[in-house]
């Protein structure tokens, strides 16, 4: 809106106005920091560890010992990530607005911890008619635990730093690296250590040390209790979007005054808090932005706000709470572009492996053959070097040139993901072809087990690729949507990056069915049982096609992204030429 083209609307507010007390002055709390991170750290760790070691061998277990069909036991492992993809939501909402992040993690754990306890005892002494109720049981309780830690684990941590000294907000930038490379050692630790004993010593065994590993990292966080920064739960932060949005829809008629500075609530009880280990959080007042102007008529004062006593949430924001709900709308967009970058990741644990499983698997001239699904160990390691050599190479590199405390801005280092994830599927496309002409040489075309006479060394370069693009697109994400939500809703930031996971995995599988629909037209369909046969190469370039498509929106997208900008404590809303703060209780 041109706020040097609307009327003036002269009001008269009759409000009770006070000047607003100096901001205070803050002390370097003695909580907090890496010190209380690397606590938190640790529990993520463990609880990937426990996660991939089941879920990277979860299909085995339910078509060897249950004896399910393929297809059932592929389509209960999808359900249930699924379902795990979805639950941080709730977690996230019950966190923001009820318990906070130190009771969500520690009841998740202890719910995750009981989960493990019973898988245990499902795999282990439990009746073999009993034994599938009991360990899809166990496996349902470990969902409802995951959906309290993911979103947490990580906020909470990353809370250990104070924004507003230096050196802690350039430790918290470096800390994302460093949590990230924690979690993919958790996870490829899992998928090698754990699937091994699982395959060659026993389930009983397996199931024992994913228990004991929630249960170390659940003491190690208790360890830590009395060093950790916490904030409180501030309700509900769908409310607070609400409360806006209802507004500026009642308001929609009124206009703006001329010179732009509208009278507004101010909640001066916000402009300063406090943690619960006694130290003084410091006042965080959010800067007006310039875009989703229609927001902001819940800031307008009418007639009706004059004449109430009290102020109605449901018709008058502060400009805070406008902006902080503007926050939330500029990360919808770059949630939908980050969709397709899940659809390219999720080929790892699909149809690479099922590609591995057709090319010489042979190590050197020995007669041990590596499995294809191990290959899936490379991706974590490449995502452990890429990220390393980020945080220690680029980042210093990149902070002398631009003076950016990241290095780079958080949208540049999600779109250099995208980019790579395009590269992924024409490298994984020009393999994949020249593994079917390979096949049709040697006269395999017809014979789906054979083995082509291709390392499959020649499927490290797409799992590389897909690591590369993971530090860069995955870190990114973290960052950008625990610094650009509100503090009050970093919880559910977290949430909704991790979606962005468990949503593309479904709209991978949508892809997949319109594919396989089209093909089937007309009688050679892309993605048969039969590789040799197929044309799975052509659908690695659908996705390389449709995520250039998606990367220049991304690119539309990010240009006009307005970062969070904050004000000065000692600056105050302007009405006309004086300074004044509107009281909560006018």
């Amino acid at each position: 809106m041109d706020h040097s083209s609307v009327a003036p609307v002269t009001v008269d507010t009759g409000l009770v106005v006070d000047v607003a007390p100096p901001a205070r002055k803050t002390k370097k709390p003695s909580r907090g920091g890496w010190s209380s991170a690397i606590f938190i750290i640790f529990v993520e760790v463990a609880e990937r560890f426990a996660y991939y070691g089941l879920v990277g061998n979860l299909i085995t277990y339910l078509m060897k010992e249950l004896g399910q069909p393929m297809a059932a036991a592929a389509q209960n492992v999808n359900i249930w990530v699924g379902v795990s993809s979805l639950f941080p939501v709730a977690g996230a909402l019950v966190a923001d607005s009820y318990l906070g992040r130190f009771r969500t993690i520690l009841i998740s754990s202890i719910i995750y911890f009981m989960g493990m306890i019973l898988m245990t005892f499902s795999v282990s002494i439990v009746p073999r008619h009993n034994r599938e109720a009991v360990f899809f049981m166990a496996l349902y309780i470990l969902a409802i635990g995951e959906g309290g830690h993911k979103p947490c684990v990580q906020t909470f941590a990353a809370d250990q730093f104070d924004e507003d000294l230096p050196e802690e907000k350039m430790a918290k930038s470096s800390f994302f690296n460093w949590w990230y490379m924690g979690i993919v050692v958790g996870a490829t630790a899992g998928i090698f250590f754990v699937i091994y004993i699982q395959d060659n010593v026993g389930w009983t065994e397996g199931a024992l040390v994913l228990a004991a590993a929630v249960a170390i990292a659940l003491a190690v966080f208790l360890m830590g209790s009395k060093r950790y920064r916490r904030q409180d739960p501030t309700g509900s932060p769908f409310a607070q979007v609400a409360h806006v949005v209802v507004a500026a829809v009642k308001k929609r008629r009124l206009q703006e005054a001329g010179n732009g500075r509208d009278l507004c609530y101010v909640d001066t009880n916000a402009r300063d808090g406090a943690h619960k280990d006694g130290s003084r959080a410091r006042a965080r007042s959010l800067a007006r932005t310039s875009q989703l102007r229609f927001l902001e008529k819940a800031m307008i004062v009418d007639s009706i706000d004059q004449s109430s006593k009290a102020r109605d949430p449901w018709r008058l924001c502060s400009l805070n709470q406008v902006e902080e709900v503007k926050l939330v709308f500029r990360l919808v967009p770059i949630w939908l572009a980050c969709i397709m970058f899940a659809v390219v990741q999720s080929q790892g644990h699909t149809f690479f492996v099922k590609q591995g499983g057709t090319m010489n698997r042979s190590i050197g001239g020995s007669h041990f053959q590596i499995p294809a699904a191990s290959l899936q160990g490379f991706l974590g390691l490449t995502i452990l070097a890429a990220t390393l050599a980020y945080d220690r190479l680029f980042v210093p590199v990149a902070r002398r040139i631009t003076g950016h405390p990241s290095g780079i801005p958080m949208l540049h280092r999600i779109g250099i993901g995208l980019f790579v994830s395009i590269i992924n599927m024409a490298v994984s496309g020009c393999i994949e072809a020249w593994r079917v002409r390979t096949a049709v040489e040697h006269g395999l075309r017809d014979n789906p087990k054979a083995i082509v006479p291709i390392s499959v060394w020649w499927l490290l370069p797409p799992y590389m690729l897909c690591g590369i693009s993971d530090a860069f697109t995955i870190v990114g994400l973290q960052e950008l949507f625990y610094d650009q939500v509100p503090e009050a809703m970093r919880s559910m930031g977290a949430a909704a990056y991790i979606s962005v996971v468990g949503v593309g995995s479904f709209v991978s599988s949508g892809i997949i069915a319109i594919v396989q629909a089209i093909t089937a037209g007309n009688g050679d369909k892309w993605l048969g049982d039969n590789l040799n046969t197929a044309h799975l190469d052509r659908y690695y370039w659908v996705l390389a096609g449709l995520s250039a498509i998606n990367l220049c929106i991304y690119l539309l997208i990010a240009r006009g992204f307005e970062y969070k900008k904050l004000e000065d404590d000692d600056e105050m809303i302007q009405l006309g030429e004086k300074q004044i703060s509107v009281k909560d209780d006018v």
